[in-house]
């Protein structure tokens, strides 16, 4: 496929979100639309619904369905598996964990760095099993049954984990916990939204200057290192980046699950395999993908809403097992 027609490609799902966008704020409990906001003032409640809880909504959705989607797609580079993603490994699982331990045993923390706790604890469950899986990774070099045992081992362990802290927490830290675990956007401020845009758009940027070394690593470890790539340096940087993108979304939203597994798999087929392409690519479909899906679960059941998370697995099951099939029916031929 040419330079032009994968920018054409990438063009055509800017613009679609940025309509997707435009929609979603608009949409709700509360209808807006653009003509009635440009003819009221400032102080009407409609624009402090649409400044105060749709737009921070909306742009929150964004960038966490860029963070999930482009981890999922750094997983399965470095891990060469397409069915890698942060969920199905456990990696999401130990962001929630550190995050319940973070509310269950809360620090007495001045404001400011209270808001980041929750972020700070994620990185550091998120990073922990992602190195476990990666160690497992190369012990296992690279065999896809191993990897998902050693994945559903490690999402068993978690949620046990999370059912004691469960089991010790007050009504309050209960409710908490039971949102974290089926994923939802409701939470959504500009304080949160600022303190996700300082951790996730820099490391967008940075996994996007490595695509290059990405593409070379999906020749062997070896050959990467003989055509300049420092192999062991790229993936620690490559597994930290993606371990904040995760730990940065479950802080926010708990776990929303298949994206980073749906998502770089249409990008494949619609891109192709060259990163410098499928990575932004992954990050705008991802966008789109967690923005509807948040807006179709706070508006299909009005005045209630579902946990997006629940929306995103029925998305994302379903593919799951089409995707084993059709291994399995590769190997069977």
């Amino acid at each position: 496929m040419s330079k032009g027609t994968l920018t054409r490609w990438l063009l055509l799902m800017l613009v679609l979100l940025v309509v997707a966008m435009v929609i979603a704020a608009n949409l709700g409990a509360m209808r807006l639309s653009i003509s009635a906001l440009y003819r009221a003032p400032l102080s009407d409640i409609s624009w402090q619904v649409w400044l105060n809880i749709r737009l921070p909504r909306v742009l929150l959705a964004v960038l966490l369905g860029m963070a999930l989607a482009v981890s999922g797609a750094v997983m399965q580079g470095l891990f060469r598996n397409p069915l890698a993603d942060p969920g199905l490994l456990g990696i999401s699982s130990g962001a929630s964990l550190a995050v319940a331990i973070s509310i269950i045993l809360p620090l007495a923390l001045p404001p400011f760095l209270a808001l980041w706790l929750p972020m700070i604890a994620a990185f550091i469950g998120s990073l922990l099993v992602t190195l476990l899986i990666f160690s497992f990774s190369r012990l296992a070099r690279g065999n896809l049954s191993r990897l998902l045992l050693v994945g559903i081992a490690i999402n068993a362990l978690c949620g046990a984990a999370v059912g004691v802290l469960s089991w010790l927490s007050n009504d309050a830290q209960l409710r908490t916990l039971s949102l974290w675990g089926m994923g939802s956007l409701g939470q959504a401020q500009w304080p949160a939204l600022a303190v996700c845009g300082v951790l996730i758009v820099p490391a967008l940027l940075m996994v996007q200057l490595l695509a290059r070394s990405l593409n070379l690593l999906q020749l062997g470890e070896e050959d990467a290192h003989y055509m300049g790539v420092d192999v062991k340096r790229t993936q620690r940087k490559l597994l930290i980046l993606s371990a904040l993108l995760v730990g940065t979304a479950v802080s926010v939203s708990g776990i929303i699950g298949f994206v980073g597994l749906v998502v770089p798999h249409l990008m494949r087929f619609v891109l192709g395999s060259d990163h410098r392409w499928m990575l932004p690519g992954s990050a705008l479909a991802g966008a789109i993908l967690l923005l509807l899906a948040d807006t179709l679960a706070r508006t299909v059941v009005i005045p209630a809403e579902m946990p997006v998370g629940l929306l995103t697995s029925l998305i994302g099951g379903p593919w799951f097992l089409w995707q084993i099939l059709q291994r399995q029916r590769g190997i069977e031929e």
